[in-house]
């Protein structure tokens, strides 16, 4: 079991990586690259606009700590960054982002609880946000069109919204059962990761942070609200993508396109970087609104440039500090 579950990213991985190169040769990679090189430097606005949903999701995670070891602005924001670059660019099936963060935080002066407690939280808080913004894509699609095939998109991904909140309304019971201590040693222990319970430290002084967090209302709701910010910001991107390629599209398609493609992968979050998933994500929503399958590709693989250019950064940065501090406890031995 234990092998199965360490394989399953790098089987994934390949499999959707297959996907995606199929994709690519049956759109025509000619026509691929010509669109690509069409966008040419406007490759560099549109990464660096990946940093107002950065910036939204560091607010929102940084809402979640307490004020009496609240990170600066700043610290929080470069956090988020290597989390976003470890859950892009690792098979980690999304979530070692989230570890890696509040590993970070303590470094920085987050005690141990509040950092995994402001973790777990944040994991629920981007899924339940993540819902709303899907759901919300969904109503604007079927008030567009109520087509056989837009129907069968929207049911599609309504299916996949109804099994992430169930998975989101069980994860949240957990929380509130005290039942975090058993799932971080079944995650270690399954997953051969013993630094999960360490770096949590007490479980039950833990579970106790979570159910306080969520007791603050202020503190979620500003959390909830800067999180969904950073969901509909990233509309932008796929705006920007098709004003650079020339197809200019509304702003509510980019929103429909880029709502209901969150929706589609995050049912498919064990998929390392989704790939794949979200080259064929984008293939079948562009058709429901004539965007050819060349375009909608560019704007997967523009994302995939963003990804690389400020996700390797982002890793180099994680080793460096991880290096340091291995040096610093290597010489208090």
């Amino acid at each position: 079991m234990s092998r199965i579950i360490r394989l399953w990213p790098f089987v994934t991985a390949l499999l959707g990586l297959a996907l995606a190169i199929y994709l690519i040769i049956d759109a025509g990679a000619e026509g691929v690259a010509h669109a690509m090189l069409v966008v040419g430097w406007g490759l560099f606005p549109i990464t660096l606009f990946h940093l107002l949903p950065l910036c939204f999701s560091a607010l929102s995670w940084r809402a979640l700590l307490p004020d009496s070891c609240r990170l600066d602005l700043l610290d929080a924001i470069w956090i988020r960054w290597v989390r976003e670059s470890v859950n892009t660019l690792l098979p980690s099936a999304s979530v070692g982002g989230d570890v890696v963060c509040a590993r970070l935080a303590n470094l920085s002066g987050v005690p141990k609880t509040p950092a995994a407690a402001s973790m777990v939280v944040d994991l629920t808080v981007g899924a339940a946000t993540q819902l709303l913004f899907a759901s919300i894509g969904v109503v604007l699609l079927l008030s567009r069109s109520t087509d056989p095939t837009v129907l069968r998109v929207a049911w599609a991904v309504l299916g996949g919204i109804g099994m992430l909140a169930l998975a989101t309304a069980a994860f949240l019971a957990a929380q509130h059962r005290g039942m975090l201590s058993a799932s971080t040693k079944l995650a270690g222990g399954l997953l051969g990761f013993s630094r999960v319970s360490g770096m949590a430290g007490s479980a039950s002084a833990v579970d106790d942070a979570v159910v306080r967090l969520y007791r603050d209302r202020s503190a979620l709701y500003r959390a909830s609200l800067t999180r969904l910010a950073a969901w509909v910001s990233g509309t932008g991107e796929i705006w920007l993508v098709m004003q650079f390629l020339g197809q200019p599209i509304p702003m509510a398609q980019a929103f429909i396109l880029e709502s209901l493609g969150a929706g589609i992968r995050a049912v498919a979050f064990m998929v390392p970087g989704q790939l794949g998933i979200l080259e064929s994500s984008f293939v079948l929503l562009g058709a429901l609104f004539g965007i050819p399958p060349e375009s909608a590709l560019t704007i997967s693989l523009s994302r995939r440039v963003r990804e690389l250019a400020l996700g390797v950064p982002g890793l180099c940065i994680w080793q460096l500090i991880e290096g340091r501090r291995l040096r610093h406890d290597s010489r208090l031995r």
